[in-house]
């Protein structure tokens, strides 16, 4: 056989990640829940996917921008504000919003009903912030501008205006 039809064999070994409906790392950050459908391990670390329920009037985080990651958001029902600068974008079920590195953003839950959308983040690397500010939780300390400031830049992030000017301290 030519080594060329041995590459382009297909693979047979379980290569195939599935992840059910009940399944996933639940993480909870004040009104959001978030699960963690892929954390970038199945996929070299090139992908990572997450399912965020926005409780209604769930605020925020602060404006911030990536230097290092695109991250994408795919509305599957309710309403999510997104804000991208000065400029506000009010998104429904069936709308995707991609934000690439060094774009300014946030999204906020401004109705009265939760709002579901699945999240990407290209490269993974982000997923591991959501971690962190779940075990700053978990070990009592306050999530705290600072804190979610020091986070976001052990993971190539920051905020997009002065953070005393900004919401509190949701998650980015």
């Amino acid at each position: 056989m030519s080594e060329e039809a041995k590459t382009s064999r297909p693979r047979t070994d379980p290569a195939v990640s599935v992840v059910g409906p009940e399944d996933g790392e639940t993480i909870v950050l004040g009104t959001t829940r978030m699960r963690v459908l892929e954390d970038g391990s199945h996929t070299g670390h090139r992908l990572a996917i997450a399912e965020s329920v926005l409780a209604p009037h769930t605020q925020g985080p602060p404006q911030h921008r990536h230097a290092r990651h695109d991250e994408g958001f795919y509305v599957l029902s309710g309403t999510v504000r997104f804000t991208v600068g000065d400029q506000d974008h009010d998104v429904t079920a069936g709308t995707l919003v991609m934000v690439p590195p060094g774009t300014p953003h946030t999204f906020a839950n401004p109705t009265d009903r939760p709002a579901v959308m699945l999240s990407t983040f290209t490269p993974d690397l982000y997923v591991q912030y959501f971690r962190d500010l779940r075990d700053t939780l978990a070990d009592g300390r306050p999530l705290t501008p600072q804190a979610n400031i020091d986070a976001m830049s052990r993971y190539a992030t920051e905020p997009a205006a002065d953070p005393a000017a900004g919401p509190a301290a949701g998650p980015a």
